[in-house]
């Protein structure tokens, strides 16, 4: 089942966005999020609902003999509503899938500009943080993943312009050109700063190895060595300029704060999404099995950002 409605207001073309729905709490705040994605983007919106397999025997039950009209979808009508309360502003277009949600929403992602869902959905333990939906679609999604968690606030949406900062995990080595190219998009198009945070862990001070030396041996203490950290964080600030230098080139609009510090990444990432209106971060190639996996810090950020998560998959993979 499908239906459309264009309200008054600006057109939009292009590619669209795709807003998973569930009927929960989180799938409305997601598709908060995706409808002002929509309006800065200037794209359609489209709204998006795997019917469970109960539901539609139900429906299917109650509809009359030889009917041909198409089986109701009550979270479908749910969201029409949020939707028209919040005034779209761009052509929306709503869906009913059937199937499963892991394998329905990447299959309808197909040629779209995001797919943004809800981190979690009906069901399981309010402790979880993740749903194992948002986990499945996070691997496998054709296109950029915007995780909308429910603790996201109000007053940085990360849709607005001049809402915020965009924050980027960058690997120099390692990040794909098309995250980074998210992430200055997103910059720009919100008119916002980017700060692009390289981390990397420094090894121990060789000193900080050495036992206490044995009186009886009269071992001397180690001389001072050259401190290596620094060295290290000199060269990775190298790299990361050099990495960033065409994007900047590129979009010469955006404010771009490089950041190179020692620690953990995926914990820097999450203190600094506290304050961020979107944070941008690649997806890992296919596993030697053939797999599809999300690398660590994608992990842990979807886990415990208190801002929305865009994962952005490789275009070999898309």
């Amino acid at each position: 089942m499908s239906d459309s409605r264009t309200p008054p207001g600006p057109s939009a073309s292009g590619a669209p966005v795709l807003a998973g729905v569930d009927g929960s709490a989180h799938g409305l705040r997601a598709l908060e999020w995706a409808l002002g994605a929509a309006r800065t983007l200037g794209a359609p919106l489209i709204v998006a609902h795997v019917r469970p397999e109960a539901l539609l025997r139900g429906a299917a039950g109650t509809a009359p003999a030889g009917a041909d009209a198409p089986l109701p979808d009550p979270v479908l009508d749910a969201a029409r509503a949020v939707v028209e309360e919040r005034g779209a502003a761009v052509p929306v277009r709503y869906a009913s899938l059937d199937g499963s949600v892991t394998d329905a929403l990447p299959a309808a992602a197909r040629g779209c500009r995001l797919l943004v869902t809800g981190a979690r959905g009906r069901g399981g333990f309010a402790s979880l943080l993740l749903g194992s939906t948002s986990r499945s679609l996070a691997a496998t999604a054709p296109c950029p993943l915007v995780v909308v968690p429910h603790e996201a606030r109000t007053a940085v949406p990360g849709t607005e312009a001049g809402a915020g900062r965009i924050l980027l995990g960058l690997h120099p080595e390692e990040t794909p050109d098309e995250v980074v190219e998210f992430a200055f998009e997103a910059a720009r198009l919100r008119g916002v700063p980017l700060e692009a945070v390289t981390v990397l862990r420094l090894p121990p001070v060789p000193a900080a190895l050495l036992v206490a030396p044995v009186p009886v041996l009269q071992v001397p203490a180690p001389l001072p060595e050259e401190d290596e950290s620094e060295l290290m964080l000199r060269e990775t600030e190298r790299e990361q300029e050099a990495r960033l230098r065409p994007f900047a080139e590129r979009w010469p609009e955006v404010e771009l704060r490089p950041v190179v510090a020692p620690g953990d990444a995926a914990g820097r990432l999450v203190d600094g999404s506290r304050d961020a209106a979107l944070l941008v971060v690649g997806r890992h190639h296919r596993h030697r099995f053939g797999s599809l996996l999300i690398g660590s810090v994608a992990h842990a950020v979807l886990h415990h950002a208190e801002c929305p998560v865009a994962v952005v998959p490789p275009v070999a993979e898309a």
